[in-house]
């Protein structure tokens, strides 16, 4: 039985590979599309628009292998539009063109602009989301100490308003929506930072949220009632999956150990191996109103990607199941 919805493949940890390879894989597995990363040769929004041709042969490219596309992904860009500070991080992972000197405000402007850039070439692309991060200069007060003044926060959150708004201006200009994906180091990394984030915008349509539940799992937060209370403002869905190893030595901000080492608190694993509770996500998620793609965001260091993929997709698929037709005690009214 087909499923409501597509189920689509997030690209971005498939960016070492050619888009015409990740999209033969994902084809042979049976996904229904790609989430494009702007990263790789996956999406180029320069070249989106610069060349006329560019989004109609990234199309051509996806339907030979019978995938569509609905939504476009610009994290790493996103990122440096608000952080503080910016340094070598940022440079590892933003295109020469936007870090140019690495003057952090330049590099800030220069994200910003590309941010707008990214919903022009979204729209002629012919997909209606963006999925992103959006930095945050407050995330370096997190730890609380030295004290940190509460103006110093709502200066964190105006700073996002003002550079943000401008870019929102584009996307609702060009009918594109924003999706930020809730995280850390971003402006809203949790419930009530979203809250936040959404009211210094003051909840313009234009910006969204995409539900990532991975994060939510190593802050003890509710994805099911995250879901249930933001529900107007979940314009994209990616599977990504944690799990928790808080063992009494292991911590739960990692310790600064890389992915994978097994004295980290949490990680990432394949979907459907850790402790998001799916079935549940997805009972909401019908419940929500949410129609939109389902993409999978493969991460786990224990798994190759090439097992962890085709068999995510087979996951979430079984979750995918259709409402009834009727309710389950109709029949207990039935006239013989």
């Amino acid at each position: 039985m087909p499923t409501p919805q597509p189920v689509t493949l997030f690209t971005g940890q498939w960016a070492d590979l050619p888009l015409e390879v990740v999209a033969q894989k994902a084809a042979a597995w049976g996904y229904d599309g790609l989430e494009l990363a702007c990263w790789g040769d996956h999406f180029d929004v320069a070249r989106a628009l610069a060349e006329p041709d560019y989004c109609r042969d990234r199309r051509a490219l996806l339907e030979r292998h019978g995938l569509g596309c609905w939504v476009v992904s610009n994290h790493l860009v996103g990122q440096a539009v608000c952080d503080h500070p910016i340094d070598e991080r940022h440079r590892n992972i933003l295109p020469a063109r936007i870090w140019g000197d690495g003057d952090a405000e330049g590099v800030r402007s220069r994200a910003a602009a590309e941010m707008a850039d990214t919903a022009r070439a979204a729209a002629r692309f012919g997909v209606d989301t963006v999925v992103g991060f959006t930095g945050s200069s407050i995330w370096i007060t997190l730890a609380g100490f030295p004290p940190v003044p509460q103006e110093m926060v709502a200066a964190g959150y105006e700073d996002f308003a003002r550079r943000w708004n401008p870019i929102i201006d584009v996307f609702d200009a060009e009918g594109v929506r924003f999706a930020h994906e809730v995280h850390p180091s971003e402006i809203a990394y949790d419930y009530w930072t979203t809250k936040a984030a959404l009211e210094a915008i003051e909840h313009r349509p234009g910006f969204g949220l995409n539900f990532d539940p991975s994060h939510f799992i190593w802050q003890d937060l509710d994805p099911v009632g995250f879901l249930y209370d933001f529900a107007d403002r979940i314009y994209h869905v990616d599977c990504k999956e944690s799990v928790r190893h808080l063992d009494g030595r292991n911590g739960r901000l990692a310790s600064h150990l890389g992915f994978g080492d097994l004295r980290r608190g949490w990680d990432f694993v394949s979907v459907g191996h850790g402790d998001v509770p799916w079935e549940h996500v997805f009972r909401m998620l019908r419940q929500i109103g949410y129609a939109g793609p389902i993409s999978v965001e493969w991460e786990d260091s224990g798994m190759d990607r090439e097992v962890g993929a085709p068999e995510a997709l087979a996951y979430v698929r079984n979750l995918l199941f259709p409402p009834p037709a009727t309710a389950f005690d109709a029949a207990f009214a039935a006239k013989g």
